[in-house]
C-alpha cells in the first residue's frame, strides 16, 4: 500500500482550534465499520450505543508541559525542545529546533537554573540531553514548560486543562490522547449508569504516535517505541469481556494499540514495557471490537489504523462526508464511533 491511498482533502478551517463547550457536545459520527453506514449524532449521544456489560477501555495518562524554550550556551541562539521519553535518570529523548545546531557536546540553559547537555542524536532525529538542576524535576517543567498543543492549533490555550482528559491521571504524554477529551464527569456517570465497565489503561503518548510516514510504501515505516502499562485487575476485567462474549471499546488509537500489543494470543497480558505496534490493512485484531477516535490526519498512521479496523474505501467515504457535513477536524475537533 502507497501512502497516498491514506489521502484526503482537507479545508484548513475545518481544523478545530479550540474544544466544543461542553466538551460532549461535539458531533459524534456513528460508522458501521462493516457496512460503512453512517448516522449523525453528538457525543453525548454515546450513552445510548453502549449496552450493559460493555468494556470502555480509556488510556489515563496525562499530559506534562512538555514544550521547553532556552537558549544555546554561549551563542545566546534560541532554542526549543520537545520532551519525548525518559531514557535514563535525568535523560531524556527530545526533539529540539533547530536540530543542526544542536550536537552532541551543545549545553542549553532554560528558566530556573536548569542546563541540558545534548549528549546523543537518535536514529528518528532527535536528541538525548542530559538535565542538570536544584530541586525536583517535575515541578521545574511545571513551572518553564507550556503544553505541547499540535502545530495546526494556532489559537491560544488559555487554560492547559482543556488539553487533558478529565481522567488523566499518570504523568508521561507529549500529546494528549485525543479521543478522550470529549467526556464529560457527568457523560461518564450516565455512562456507567447504564451498566457499562470502564477500564484504566496507560500508553506514554510519544514520537510514535504522531511521527509522519515519510516512505511513500507504508510498510517500510518504522514506528517509534511507546511506554505503556497494563494492570492484572484491568486484564481480567477484559478478558473475561471477552470470554463472556461482550464487547471491548477502546478509546483513541493509543489504547487500541496498547491492546493490541499486549493481546496477540487473544488473551490480555497484564504488565507493561514498550511498543512500536504499526497497524494497518490487513492487521488481525484480537481484544478490540470498536472503537472511539476523532478524525485524523491525510497519511497518518492513525488513519490507517482506523483502515485496519474497517476498510480503507468506506474509512474514505466517510471522511468525504465529514467534510461535506463539516465536521471539525484533529485533536479539539468531533468524533467518530465505529462498531
Amino acid at each position: 500500500m502507497k501512502l497516498t491511498d491514506f489521502s484526503y482533502d482537507l479545508p484548513k478551517e475545518l481544523i478545530a482550534q479550540h474544544p466544543a463547550e461542553p466538551r460532549d457536545h461535539a458531533r459524534l459520527m456513528m460508522y458501521d465499520r462493516k457496512s460503512g453506514a453512517v448516522e449523525h449524532r453528538h457525543f453525548y449521544d454515546l450513552a445510548e450505543e453502549l449496552h450493559e456489560g460493555d468494556v470502555l477501555v480509556f488510556n489515563d495518562s496525562r499530559v506534562i508541559p512538555a514544550r521547553l524554550y532556552g537558549k544555546r550556551l554561549p551563542t545566546g541562539g534560541k532554542v526549543e525542545v520537545l520532551l519525548l521519553t525518559p531514557v535514563a535518570e535525568d535523560s531524556w529523548e527530545v526533539l529540539v529546533k533547530p536540530g543542526k545546531k544542536a550536537l552532541p557536546g551543545t549545553t542549553l540553559a532554560f528558566d530556573g537554573g536548569m542546563t541540558a547537555e545534548v549528549i546523543d542524536k537518535t536514529e528518528f532525529g532527535g536528541r538525548i540531553l542530559k538535565f542538570h538542576y536544584d530541586g525536583i524535576f517535575d515541578d521545574i517543567i511545571d513551572a518553564i514548560g507550556e503544553m505541547p498543543l499540535p502545530p495546526y492549533i494556532h489559537e491560544k490555550m488559555e487554560n492547559p486543562e482543556e488539553y487533558q482528559t478529565v481522567y488523566a491521571r499518570e504523568r508521561g504524554s507529549a500529546a494528549a490522547p485525543t479521543a478522550g477529551l470529549h467526556f464529560t464527569d457527568e457523560l461518564l456517570e450516565k455512562i456507567r449508569a447504564k451498566g457499562v465497565e470502564e477500564v484504566f489503561i496507560t500508553l506514554h503518548v510519544g514520537l510514535g504516535t504522531f511521527r509522519p510516514v515519510e516512505e511513500e510504501n507504508i510498510e517500510d515505516h518504522a514506528m517509534h517505541s511507546e511506554f505503556y502499562s497494563i494492570t492484572k485487575s484491568a486484564a481480567d476485567t477484559i478478558n473475561q469481556a471477552r470470554t463472556e462474549g461482550r464487547r471491548v471499546i477502546a478509546v483513541g488509537t493509543t489504547s487500541i494499540r496498547t491492546l493490541e500489543s499486549a493481546g496477540t494470543t487473544g488473551k490480555l497480558q497484564a504488565g507493561s514495557g514498550w511498543t512500536n505496534i504499526f497497524i494497518y490493512p490487513g492487521f488481525t485484531f484480537h481484544i478490540v471490537d470498536a472503537l472511539v477516535t476523532n478524525f485524523h490526519l491525510p497519511e497518518s498512521t492513525l488513519l490507517m489504523l482506523i483502515s485496519a479496523l474497517s476498510d480503507r474505501d468506506k474509512i474514505l467515504h466517510a471522511y468525504t462526508l465529514a467534510v461535506a457535513e463539516k465536521y471539525r477536524f484533529f485533536s479539539f475537533g468531533d468524533a467518530m464511533f465505529i462498531r
